[in-house]
């Protein structure tokens, strides 16, 4: 009898174990450095006198994903200064510089996350808060972003123009609103043209290859 106990607890065991490295395994890294240049970051700032909208492509970064747990989301977003781009040069210029965003001395502005809320599954996409480190200019403070996550199963080729191409997507699109007075951006200063609100949107996809 105690023989047949312990061979049912090691088989046991053994489920357990195996189960444990299935949903370990579920969760896959993407990487969000995109080949075909398509990712991007739009910003928008509407000030009374004027309204500067630009664009951002510089993307990069992994998130570890799993549409069955995702509340264990981790990842970090990574965005080369050097390529925020409005209309006009010359402001293209400023933006870029070292009175507003000083991207020599602060190449990267990073959003590393550390948990998600409010999680809900709509068809394919899960709609979540991921709460994280924002990283502007030097200066990190914690926001949260409502993010909608779509998994997409074997179509690395499809959005690569490749059918020999195996492995799978994670879409992320996500809008929100940061205060550039809270990353120390000329708090306080030209509200008239430049205003304090920025508008943040983006639509990226991470690649998860396999062999």
């Amino acid at each position: 009898m105690k023989t047949t106990l312990r061979s049912s607890f090691l088989v046991f065991a053994a489920l357990l174990g195996s189960s444990a490295i299935v949903t370990q395994a579920a969760h896959r890294a993407f990487d969000f450095k995109d080949p075909k240049g398509v990712n991007h970051v739009q910003f928008q700032l509407d000030a009374p006198l004027e309204s500067i909208t630009g664009t951002a492509n510089g993307v990069s970064g992994s998130v570890s994903f799993d549409a069955a747990d995702p509340l264990a989301t981790k990842g970090r977003i990574v965005l080369a200064a050097n390529t925020l781009t409005v209309g006009n040069p010359m402001m293209t210029d400023h933006l870029r510089g070292a009175q507003w965003l000083d991207a020599a001395q602060h190449p990267e502005i990073v959003f590393e996350a550390d948990r998600v809320a409010n999680v809900q599954t709509q068809g394919a996409q899960t709609l979540a808060d991921v709460v994280g480190r924002l990283t502007v200019r030097g200066v990190t403070r914690e926001v949260t972003v409502p993010v909608a996550f779509t998994y997409l199963a074997d179509k690395l080729g499809a959005r690569m123009n490749d059918p020999k191409l195996k492995g799978d997507l994670l879409v992320m699109r996500a809008t929100f609103q940061i205060n550039r007075s809270d990353f120390g951006i000329q708090s306080g200063q030209m509200t008239d043209k430049v205003a304090e609100t920025i508008h943040l949107s983006l639509s990226i996809a991470g690649a998860s290859p396999q062999a």
